[in-house]
C-alpha cells in the first residue's frame, strides 16, 4: 500500500535495550480532511528518513500490521501499526489523486449494410 502527503514531523531514532531501533514520522495526508498519520520505520529502514524535511511532499510504501495482546486482567486487546519500507520524494506542489480511466474502445464505422443479410431464414415467429 502507499500513502501520499506532506512531512509534518520526523522524530529521532529510538534504540531499545535489545538493540532494536525504530524511528517515526508524521505524514499529513492530502485530502478534503487531512489526517496526521504516524508511520514507523524499523531497523535498517530508519535511514530512509535522514534526508526528509518538514513540509516536503512524499509517497510512502507501507504495510499495516496487527497484533493481539492480553492484559493482566485477561482482556484481549488489538493494536495496529503502520510500518514504512519505502520513501519517494514528490513534487513541491500537492498533486491531485490519479483516477483510473477506462481504455478508449475503437469506434466501428457506421454502415448501411444489413448485418443479417447472409444468414439463412429460420422458421421462428419472432
Amino acid at each position: 500500500m502507499e500513502l501520499q502527503g506532506t512531512v509534518k514531523k520526523v522524530f529521532e531514532t529510538q534504540t531499545f535495550a535489545s538493540g532494536f531501533q525504530k524511528r517515526e514520522m508524521i505524514l499529513l495526508t492530502q485530502e478534503q480532511y487531512p489526517q496526521p498519520i504516524s508511520i514507523e520505520f524499523l531497523s535498517d529502514k530508519i535511514n530512509l528518513l535522514d534526508n526528509l524535511h518538514e513540509g516536503e511532499n512524499i509517497k510512502v510504501g507501507i504495510n499495516i500490521r496487527g497484533r493481539e495482546w492480553t492484559n493482566p486482567q485477561g482482556e484481549v486487546k488489538y493494536f495496529n501499526s503502520i510500518t514504512g519500507w519505502r520513501v519517494e520524494k514528490g513534487t513541491d506542489s500537492p498533486s491531485e489523486p490519479v483516477h483510473a480511466t477506462p481504455a478508449a474502445q475503437p469506434v466501428a464505422a457506421a454502415s448501411n449494410e444489413n448485418p443479417f443479410a447472409d444468414e439463412e431464414d429460420d422458421d421462428l415467429p419472432f
